[in-house]
C-alpha cells in the first residue's frame, strides 16, 4: 500500500543543512533535488507543522512532512507499445539500455514516448516508490545520454536500489566523445556542482549552494580534435558529467547545452555502457555492459578514418 505522507525527523547529520537537500539525501526515491523544490513550491513539506521555505536551515528535532497525496492526482501516464532493449529481467527489477531521445519519463508537456511509457505496457507491474509519472524509475539517464538503466518492480526493490545510490555502491562506467586532446591519460575531475546563477535551467561548478561531486576519466582512444574517454562518476549530481567535461575545456561532443551542436552527431556523444549492483532479492551482485550505439560507432569509425 502507498504512503500518502512521509515524515522524517531531523537528527544531528541534519543539523543547519537545507530543508531541500536535506530531504533529497534522506529520500532520494523521490527522485531530485528539483522535484523536491516543486513538493516545497506547492506548500506540500512541512516543518513543524509550517510550510517552509528550500533554503530553511534544519535543527535537530524539526519534523518534516512531506504531503504526497496529490502525487497521485496527476494526468495518468499511459502504457505504450514501444520496443524495449532488455538486456535481463526478473520478477523484482530489470536492466534496460534506453536509447538516445527517449526521456526516461514524463515531463511537463511530454506525456508519450518516455521510457516509462514503453515500460507500462511491458510490466504487468512497476515501484510506487517514487511519483505517479516515474514508476519504476530509481535513476535516470538525460534524454539524449544512451545506455543502461535498472528499473524496480516493487517499492521494496525500488528502495533498496535508491540506498545503493545513495550509499555510492552502485557501479557506473561511461564512454565519451569529447572536443580536445585531453592531456593526461588518467586523471579525477573533483569540482562542486549547483545551480547556474543565472541560467537556471543549466548547472555549473559552483563553490557556493553546490554539492561535491567527483568523476574519474581515463582515455581510451585519441583522435584529431577529440578525444574517446571512459568515465566513472563517483557522485551522482544531474549533468555532472556534461558539466565536469565542459569545466575542464574538454566538452561532450554535441552538447548543445554545455558545449556547441556538432556536425558528427546530432546529440551530446554520451554512453552508460557499464552498471553493476547488488540484486536486492538474491543479494548477487549483478553487472550488465552496453556497447555504443549506431551513432557513436559511425562517429568512431569517421575519427579513425580522419586521423
Amino acid at each position: 500500500m502507498e504512503e500518502d505522507k512521509i515524515t522524517i525527523k531531523v537528527d544531528a547529520s541534519g543539523i543547519d543543512k537545507r530543508l531541500d537537500i536535506f530531504i533529497t539525501e534522506a529520500h532520494p526515491e523521490l527522485t531530485s533535488r528539483s522535484h523536491i523544490k516543486k513538493l516545497i513550491d506547492e506548500e506540500r513539506v512541512f516543518v513543524n507543522g509550517q510550510p517552509s521555505k528550500p533554503h530553511r536551515k534544519l535543527k535537530n528535532g524539526d519534523m518534516i512532512e512531506i504531503d504526497l497525496i496529490k502525487e497521485r492526482e496527476g494526468k495518468a501516464v499511459l502504457p505504450q507499445d514501444i520496443t524495449l532493449d532488455i538486456l535481463y529481467e526478473d520478477d523484482y527489477l530489470l536492466v534496460v539500455n534506453k536509447p538516445a531521445g527517449m526521456p526516461a519519463h514524463p515531463a511537463p508537456g511530454a506525456n508519450k514516448g518516455t521510457l516509462v511509457n514503453a515500460l507500462l505496457h511491458h510490466c504487468k507491474k512497476l515501484s510506487n516508490a517514487g511519483t505517479q509519472e516515474r514508476p519504476g524509475i530509481v535513476h535516470r539517464l538525460d534524454k539524449d545520454t544512451s545506455g543502461l538503466m535498472v528499473v524496480a518492480k516493487d517499492d521494496e526493490t525500488h528502495r533498496q536500489l535508491a540506498g545503493q545510490f545513495k550509499e555510492r555502491t552502485i557501479k557506473k562506467k561511461y564512454i565519451a566523445f569529447v572536443k580536445g586532446a585531453v592531456e593526461l591519460d588518467k586523471g579525477m575531475i573533483e569540482a562542486p556542482i549547483g545551480r547556474h546563477p543565472s541560467h537556471r535551467q543549466k548547472l555549473t561548478v559552483r563553490f557556493s549552494e553546490s554539492r561535491d561531486a567527483v568523476t574519474e576519466y581515463e582515455v581510451v582512444k585519441r583522435f584529431k580534435g577529440c578525444t574517446m574517454v571512459e568515465l566513472t562518476p563517483k557522485t551522482g549530481r544531474m549533468h555532472q558529467l556534461r558539466v565536469h567535461l565542459s569545466y575542464i575545456g574538454h566538452p561532450i561532443l554535441g552538447d548543445a547545452i554545455y558545449g556547441e551542436k556538432s556536425e558528427l552527431i546530432s546529440r551530446q556523444a554520451l554512453h552508460a555502457t557499464m552498471l553493476g549492483f547488488t540484486h536486492p532479492a538474491t543479494k548477487k551482485y549483478l553487472e550488465f555492459s552496453a556497447d555504443i550505439p549506431a551513432d557513436m560507432k559511425k562517429l568512431q569509425d569517421f575519427l579513425l578514418a580522419s586521423k
